[in-house]
Order: structure tokens, then sequence, then C-alpha cells
């Protein structure tokens, strides 16, 4: 298949398909403007699959930062006060829009598979990658629908009818199917050229699907399969570690393994306005003084501070990963290269496997190395020498904070933990064990008769 410029697939996008993307809920979503009849409709309708999915990257962000204790609120918005204020409702527009970009992607990736099938004309290897680019897509928004919902309802086809009814199924039933996707995903996408970074981690590789699934086996605790994977991936010649200050202000990086990008025109900017422009919120104060440790080194770079902003009940704080439109940080990073150090990490950790050269030590090591890059010997961070296993999974868990905090993963790993009504509760006084999930939208319940009494517990 030829892999045209990521500026080319958005180009096509607004003028092809913006009716891929609507307001009415995932269940109700019409694409039938978008053509899939003849083998030269296959471009946009591959731009449309990816547009569909990349709605996630923002509540995903804000569902694994702002409900956890990343953020205060300063604005006058209700969805952010109470994701600031922990007393989320299911009316919660922040929670609606999650659930529907969610079911945006299943639904576009749905209505590839159905069709492809029926196009004639389509050589066989560029319909074997749109598949798994179809599956893995797939499989990234239930799993992340999963781990924020519980379990939901699995949409298995673009049958309105059908759809509007579905109840909602397992978690674990999800997960088997997300894990069935990736898998099949692995198998046909691509190998990616290296050299066009723009390409390499703005569409679907082999190497993506291996970072979804190392994720994937250390959220289901499955310590040597995701250190497996992660191994792959850091022992893979195309990716790096680059200053922490390109992971802050630049795209496309050299250790991006996937990420949904976009350009100046299409580029929602909502991240950045929350922390810039509106200051909705703010950074917390905790997760301000963990980045500004010694621990942290030049992580602190996730963050800059203006006297002029200090007041009331601001902090002066505000986030660099994500700039305005015209800025080179506007993407949001699925996997990179440094979450498959700590995923490695943890999972060694998790197995006993602390000291040399296959431990968790060596792995922490490589992050804080490149955390004390153009600091003074006394400024960077100290290396760890020795750790027992208790104080190895603590560790990692700060690094996670250091290393990746505003991309979208701090309430996740409290859940996933254990960790999430210690840390919270001390966090906020308003803090509930209700909300290690989030509520399914009222929407959807008053839409779908089948979720009716299916809301999760104390919502």
């Amino acid at each position: 298949m030829k892999r045209f410029s990521y500026a080319l697939l958005i180009t096509a996008l607004m003028s092809a398909c913006n009716t891929v993307i609507l307001d009415p809920p995932a269940v109700d979503l019409l694409i039938d403007d978008i053509v899939f009849t003849t083998a030269n409709d296959l471009p946009s309708v591959r731009i449309g699959l990816y547009s569909a999915a990349r709605n996630i990257g923002s509540p995903t962000v804000q569902a694994g930062d702002f409900t956890a204790d990343n953020i205060i609120h300063l604005g006058t918005f209700t969805d952010y006060r109470e994701l600031g204020t922990k007393q989320i409702t299911p009316s919660n527009g922040v929670v609606g829009a999650m659930w529907s970009s969610i079911y945006r992607a299943v639904y576009m990736a749905n209505f590839v598979l159905e069709r492809l099938p029926k196009v004639s004309g389509i050589k066989a290897d560029d319909a074997k990658v749109l598949t798994a680019e179809a599956k893995f897509l797939r499989g990234y928004a239930n799993f992340i629908g999963a781990y924020t919902f519980g379990g939901i309802p699995k949409v298995s086809s673009t049958i309105l009818a059908t759809n509007r009814t579905i109840p909602r199924a397992t978690k674990e039933e999800i997960l088997t199917w997300v894990l069935e996707d990736y898998q099949a995903a692995l198998t046909d996408l691509p190998d990616g050229d290296p050299q066009d970074r723009n390409i390499y981690a703005g569409y679907a590789t082999k190497n993506a699907a291996r970072a979804a699934l190392a994720r994937y086996y250390l959220y289901q605790k499955n310590w040597a399969q995701a250190e497996a994977y992660a191994t792959l991936l850091i022992n893979s010649a195309n990716y790096s570690l680059v200053s922490y200050n390109d992971v802050v202000t630049k795209d496309f990086i050299q250790e991006s393994i996937f990420e949904f990008g976009y350009t100046l025109n299409d580029y929602s900017g909502d991240i950045n306005n929350y922390f810039v422009g509106r200051r909705e919120v703010v950074p917390s104060n905790q997760v301000v003084v963990s980045l500004l440790s010694r621990e942290s080194g030049n992580r602190s770079q996730t963050l800059e501070f203006d006297f002029a902003k200090q007041k009331g009940n601001d902090n002066g704080w505000t986030l660099r990963k994500y700039g305005t439109a015209d800025e080179s940080n506007r993407n949001f990073v699925i996997f990179r290269l440094g979450e498959m150090y700590l995923i490695r990490a943890e999972a060694r950790a998790q197995q006993g496997k602390i000291t040399g050269t296959t431990g968790a030590i060596v792995d922490v090591n490589k992050l804080r190395t490149r955390a004390g890059d153009g600091l003074a010997d006394s400024a960077k961070p100290p290396l760890i020498t020795s750790a027992t296993q208790n104080e190895m999974i603590s560790i990692i868990e700060r690094e996670r904070v250091y290393e990746l905090s505003f991309e979208g993963h701090r309430w996740y790993d409290l859940v996933r933990t254990g960790r999430a009504q210690a840390v919270m509760s001390a966090f906020s006084t308003n803090w509930n064990s209700k909300y290690e999930l989030w509520p399914i939208p009222q929407t959807e319940i008053q839409r779908n008769p089948s979720l009716v009494g299916q809301q999760n517990p104390g919502y």
C-alpha cells in the first residue's frame, strides 16, 4: 500500500472525510457518505479510519491525568470542575466525549472490515494491511474503553438496529477481543520505513502492535510477556531515547512508536487551551513538586512557571507538552520508547529481577541518565545501586510520574496497581473508590435500553 505523507492524509481528510466525525453517539454514527465501492476509495477510507481513532487522544489524557492527582481546577467549566474536585457524574461532557470517541473508532473499523471484502480491484497486500490497521485501532479503542468504564458493549458490526440495543459485555470479554485484534494486527501490519518518521510513527506498524501488547500484558500482570514485548522495542535499532526537551516540544521524534497526528488546519488544541488559554486547569502542586525533584531531573521541562499567573488558587505553573496549532508538539503520543523501559522495569521488578544486566535497575537508570543530560553533576538524578523488590516497585511508580506525566497514564496506573484509594484519598477528601471507573454516560443509558440498570456502582 502506498504510504503517503501525514500532511497529505490530513489535507485529504478535510475535504473528503468530514462525515466520519459526527456529534451523535457512536451507536448512531452514520458513515454512508463515505464511499467505499472501488479500489480508488481506499485512501480516503483509510484516512477516515485514522481520523476516527485519533479522537481518543484528548479524552485519554483527560482521563489519565485529570481524574488523578495531576491537576487542580481553576476555571468555570462544570466538566473540569467535576474532574478536578473528584465529583464526577454520568452527565459529564468529558466522559461522554470519551465514550463517543471510542465507538467512533470501533464503528469505523467495523465499516472497513465489513466493506473491504466486497470491493473488487484492491491488491491483496493493501487489503491485508488495511484490515490489520482496522483491527489494531479497534483493539486500542476497546482497550481504553475497558480500562476506563469496565465492561462495555461489544460492537462488532455497523448494523444500527443491533448496535442500539447491545448490553455491556464483561471487561474480560472485551479484553479477550482486544488481544485477538492486536495479535491479528501484529501478523499483517507492515514493518514500516523508520527513515520517514511522520509515516513510521503516524501509522500502525508491527512495532506499534508490539508496544500495544507490552502495555496490554503489563495491565494483565503477565509480567513475562510484558517484559518480552518491551524488550523487542528496546532492542530495535529503529528507536532511541532523545533529549527530554524534544519529548516535550516535538512530534514524531526518534523515540516515538505511534502517535495520533494533527496539522495546523485540524488541531483542536483543547489540552493546550485548558492549561494555557483558558487555564481551566493547572498542574497540581503534587505533580509540580514531583517534577521539580532531583530524581526527575530535566523532566521538569514538562512544566514552566510564570510569576504573573500566580494568584489566588493559580500556582503559576503551565503544561508545555501540548502546543498551539502552529507549534511542533500538537500530537498525542500513544506509545514511545521511554514507556517501554518503564514497562520492562516494572515487569522485571514484579518477577524479582532487580539487579544485574537483566534487572529493573538498569532500565530505570537508563531513563535517569537521560534525565540528567545537560545538568550539573549535583543536579543529576541519582542512579540506583540497590533496592528491594518493594522499594523498586515504588521507585518505578514515581518514575512513571516523572517520565509520563500528562500523557494519559496516571489514573490508569493507580487503578491497575491497586494504589488509587491510598493516593487519591490523600489528594482529595471527595475521592471515592467508585471513581476507579468512570460512569457510563447518562445519554447512552437513555438511548440504549440494554444499558438501563447497568450503570457502574456508586453513580
